[in-house]
């Protein structure tokens, strides 16, 4: 029942995108905050996102481009960072062209555009291939800028990118931090920890430059400093990173993996949660938001 009833509100909301982008947004942020948007007096991170995307997201072709997890290697590049590029083993326009025998033991494969569209495949020989094949395709026909009107997308070719699998020498997944920037600095980095434990539900904590511990989550706030995690090797060059990648934008969240202290691009973030997360605590999308510098 809950699957039925979450296929029809996606049928809705894309039908609604078609209509108008902006009343789609507005009823999106009613069902998710329970209370009108008000896009002429911004003031949290959530609503200064959405104006952003109405005002500049829509026909911004650099913002365009570093949506597209192909096309943004070249600006990684042009801003002299293509050494956190991750190799690029692949890339291929249809499901039918991969050439899966050529393929490394492990790799990654992920489509260009979109949240959550990506295959880790640590060990070949147990790829269900046939499977795999068949969730590319359905990946590859969808219009992922319908969901929620996160128009950056809409022009975006959708290709499927192989990439190099990143695997510590711990032999686990490379944590990824999540830096929030605003034209050009990164006053925090949101990192998840237990997202690979059995069971156990994801925790979330944002730190300082310094590598101070941010009352900004709900773990946070529960757990305190004694939860706090060791600074991690190469994170001062991951802000930097960040401060360079986000240059020129109002607001970006910056994606970058680390391993074995050296630091891999993951992606350019425009909407987290499509400017809807209602997941973060008023506070922090009220202090995020003091950042966001608009007209």
């Amino acid at each position: 029942m809950n699957n039925l009833m979450s296929k029809i509100a996606g049928s809705f909301r894309r039908g609604l995108t078609i209509i108008s982008p902006m009343l789609n947004t507005k009823v999106c942020y009613f069902v998710k905050f329970k209370k009108k948007l008000d896009l002429k007096h911004p003031r949290t991170l959530n609503e200064k996102i959405l104006w952003l995307k109405f005002n500049t997201y829509w026909n911004n072709q650099l913002i365009k481009q570093c949506a597209d997890k192909y096309r943004v290697r070249e600006y990684i590049k042009s801003v002299g960072c293509e050494e956190i590029l991750n190799d690029l083993i692949a890339i291929y326009e249809n499901v039918e062209d991969i050439n899966w025998d050529i393929l490394p033991d492990e790799f990654v494969i992920k489509l260009n555009v979109g949240c959550g569209y990506n295959l880790i495949v640590p060990d070949k020989s147990k790829l269900d291939i046939q499977r795999a094949k068949e969730q590319l395709k359905q990946w590859t026909k969808e219009k992922y800028y319908l969901n929620y009107s996160e128009m950056q997308y809409k022009d975006v070719k959708p290709v499927i990118l192989v990439e190099k699998y990143l695997k510590p020498k711990a032999g686990i997944l490379p944590e990824d931090y999540k830096f929030y920037c605003f034209k050009g600095t990164a006053p925090f980095v949101m990192v998840c920890t237990d997202r690979q434990a059995g069971g156990k539900k994801p925790r979330f904590w944002y730190y300082n430059e310094n590598w101070e511990m941010q009352m900004l989550s709900e773990d946070a706030i529960q757990y305190g400093i004694k939860a706090s995690i060791p600074k991690p090797e190469g994170i001062d060059k991951a802000f930097e990173y960040a401060k360079i990648l986000s240059k020129g934008f109002p607001f970006v969240r910056v994606d970058l993996y680390i391993v074995d202290g050296q630091v891999f691009f993951g992606e350019l973030t425009f909407t987290p949660s499509a400017g809807l997360d209602n997941g973060r605590l008023p506070v922090a999308d009220e202090l995020l938001g003091t950042y966001v510098n608009i007209p």
